[in-house]
């Protein structure tokens, strides 16, 4: 099985929005609105083009990686840039097989050569720590609030650039989707069945966690 990893371009994006749908589909809420997240990130100013990555079998999309651009900013209102990945997704009969580390790995080397100093998401530490992702806490970076949820992750690429300052992290509001809209956007999808599983209660539990 040969995978290809290349940039995304404008003619996948209807693909990517339903390999997103499946992917999600039922894994933390009854049916998901990732995808119409995707839908609203095409040609959004805050969506790293060049970033975005796809995987491709036989000419079939199964992976996707989309970036965008976010910033941390610390107790002297000293900015430092930073990127955000999100949704990343592989679709469901090609999990577990590595697909979902080249998609962060050939990207990473992107980010590292466009100087970035850091890559910050939200995520599950059991699907990101292996790739050297910490929580925010243990890099003096909280939430605009001032919390650290369980599922703010760091990946410092310029070893020490958060030593010394207390940070709070942004992301786009891209993120920030309306979520009427995105039920309505999904009735015009081909229908899908809505179902509960137990990724939906774990996923509960992590956005309700915080590190002390």
């Amino acid at each position: 099985m040969h995978v290809a990893i290349r940039t995304e371009e404008e003619r996948d994006f209807a693909r990517v929005e339903a390999l997103t749908r499946e992917a999600f589909w039922n894994l933390y809420r009854p049916g998901c609105d990732e995808h119409y997240l995707v839908h609203v990130m095409n040609g959004h100013p805050d969506c790293i083009d060049e970033l975005n990555h796809v995987a491709v079998i036989d000419d079939e999309i199964v992976g996707s990686i989309r970036y965008t651009k976010s910033h941390v900013t610390d107790e002297n209102d000293e900015r430092v840039e930073t990127v955000t990945f999100g949704p990343l997704c592989v679709h469901p009969d090609h999990q577990r097989v590595g697909i979902g580390t080249r998609l962060i790995e050939h990207t990473k080397e992107l980010v590292i050569q466009k100087k970035y100093p850091a890559i910050i998401i939200f995520g599950d530490p059991h699907n990101y720590c292996k790739h050297g992702f910490r929580n925010g806490k243990d890099c003096r970076i909280s939430t605009m609030d001032g919390k650290h949820p369980l599922g703010l992750l760091v990946l410092e690429l310029q070893k020490g650039i958060f030593d010394n300052h207390d940070w709070r992290f942004e992301e786009s509001k891209v993120y920030e989707i309306d979520e009427d809209e995105a039920i309505a956007y999904d009735r015009s999808l081909p229908y899908k069945e809505k179902s509960t599983a137990y990724s939906q209660e774990l996923f509960s539990m992590l956005i309700r966690s915080f590190v002390e």
